[in-house]
């Protein structure tokens, strides 16, 4: 099974199940389940042992704690606590009525999240769950669906990180970029100025960004997306009520009458001090020989980091919240509905971590590689059918970095023997199919995550997004054809981002009539 066409089953049908139920914890664990009796030949027992291994490890690996994703679904809880003493103590509630004579158009209000999501480009997990605390009290008095909301933060969080060179996936890029070009022998440029000058060849990442501005200004509401829009204008209801959603309180307290502002922005400034503190802190722990700010990023524990900030945030909400006087909810209620609230998010991301692992075993990214390999290319058009793959693979493995890991090499290879002038665009559409990819899959932790952060239904989310990284992709594919027709990488930047506007006006206009009819 390993290594063949077999190992797409369980990432096909999981998808396939995801999209037919919108039961996204029962199609993943469906997932599991036929991956791991894949993996052991259909034996009862030994597929239940391998399933409780995949839960186990997240956990304790090699007889020692996993403490990286110890971490991060402690930061989840974290998280929750502090937006649950954020919303007791008022603030919440009292930076959205600020907000409300600040920002005085509901387009205003979806331009907050959109920005915020590009000037915050240090790390997408960080960008994810930042934004959509600062943005939600906003987005909320102007009835903008959370479908909306995470659609803005998982469409600007991880194209910005991409590209940002002092950023925790810059870093790691530039690090894997610099081992290609010396297994290739290409000394044209260094790593740091091979990254620079891919930029312009992701396509993708620029007409995905394009397109989020698209729709505030032209208010494109596609598909399944028009759909949460009415229902938040018309009926004040944010959500599915179908669906379960991460990071929304029960209510089961009341909100103070007297919150201040700095009840909700002390704590956001706590999470932003703790997190990037500790990332510098221990970028410098880890770098050996010069320190400059590439190499911090490079080295540091993102990790740790958003577990220390979030602890800084929650004791700082805590001790804002406990010097509130009057009636009030207490503590260890406040405490715990925010652990709650964070457990449909936790169990999806455990669930998404088991199949990643099942799929990473049935070496399916390997299988589509060797596909690729294999495959006869014109060498014009690598850059496309790089992106094409690059996309599916980060698709079916919920991992940008998992892609990242397997394909540039690939495409390094491939364009140095066959086209070295190609080596930089072929790397770009790289990280361009990979982001499109894991904007598509619902296994994807930052997509988990920017659902989390926006307090919206996950599968709403990934349904509600398709519509737009299609239109993004279907634009960058179109800019790869020109590259490879011109050899050129301005123009089809610019063709790229001309389709995109392109179809937003005819879609704008489309959409116009109808309401007009």
């Amino acid at each position: 099974m390993e290594g063949t066409i077999y190992s797409l089953i369980p990432a096909v049908l999981m998808l396939v199940l995801v999209l037919l139920t919108r039961r996204v914890i029962l199609s993943l664990g469906i997932g599991i389940i036929i991956g791991a009796f894949m993996l052991t030949g259909i034996d009862l027992k030994e597929g239940l042992l391998l399933i409780w291994s995949l839960f186990s490890t997240i956990f304790v690996s090699e007889g020692a704690l996993n403490t990286g994703n110890l971490y991060l679904l402690s930061f989840l809880f974290l998280l929750g606590i502090t937006t649950a003493f954020m919303t007791a103590s008022g603030g919440s509630k009292a930076f959205g009525k600020w907000a409300v004579e600040k920002i005085r158009t509901r387009k205003g209000a979806k331009l907050l999240p959109a920005i915020l999501g590009i000037i915050i480009f240090i790390d997408d997990y960080f960008n994810a769950l930042a934004v959509g605390q600062v943005a939600r009290p906003v987005t909320d008095r102007y009835k903008i669906s959370r479908a909306k909301l995470a659609y803005y933060i998982d469409s600007t969080s991880a194209p910005i990180t991409v590209i940002s060179p002092i950023s925790s996936w810059g870093a790691y890029i530039i690090g894997t970029i610099g081992s290609i070009l010396a297994a290739n022998e290409i000394s044209n440029y260094q790593a740091l100025e091979a990254f620079i000058l891919m930029i312009p060849a992701n396509y993708y990442v620029f007409a995905a960004l394009l397109l989020v501005f698209l729709t505030i200004f032209l208010k494109l509401d596609i598909g399944a997306m028009r759909t949460h829009e009415k229902r938040a204008l018309d009926t004040g209801q944010l959500t599915n009520p179908e669906g379960d959603v991460p990071g929304d309180l029960n209510d089961e307290f009341k909100q103070h009458n007297n919150g201040k502002i700095a009840h909700l922005i002390l704590p956001i400034g706590a999470l932003v001090a703790g997190t990037v503190a500790t990332m510098i802190i221990t970028g410098i722990r880890n770098t050996e020989g010069a320190v400059d700010l590439l190499a911090i990023f490079a080295n540091t524990n993102v990790n740790i980091s958003l577990f220390i900030g979030g602890l800084v945030a929650v004791v700082t909400a805590g001790v804002l919240y406990a010097g509130q006087a009057g009636p009030k909810s207490g503590v260890s209620l406040v405490f715990w509905e925010g652990i709650k609230a964070m457990l449909p998010a936790i169990y999806i991301l455990v669930f998404a971590w088991m199949i990643g692992d099942i799929i990473n075993q049935l070496q399916t990214g390997e299988y589509l590689a060797q596909q690729f390999r294999q495959a006869d290319i014109n060498v014009a058009y690598l850059p496309l059918l790089i992106f094409i793959i690059s996309g599916f693979m980060a698709l079916s493995t919920g991992t940008s970095w998992g892609t990242f890991g397997i394909m540039l090499p690939i495409a390094g290879e491939i364009a140095a023997v066959t086209e070295p002038a190609m080596i930089l665009p072929s790397l770009s559409a790289v990280l361009a199919g990979s982001v499109f990819g894991d904007h598509c899959s619902p296994i994807s932790d930052t997509t988990i995550l920017s659902s989390t952060g926006a307090g919206a239904n996950h599968i709403d989310h990934v349904l509600t997004q398709l519509p737009y990284a299609g239109i993004a992709a279907v634009a960058a594919s179109v800019g790869y054809i020109l590259l490879g027709l011109t050899g050129q990488v301005w123009v089809p930047l610019l063709a790229t981002l001309a389709v995109v506007v392109l179809i937003g006006i005819l879609i704008h206009s489309y959409t116009s009539s109808v309401e007009k009819k």
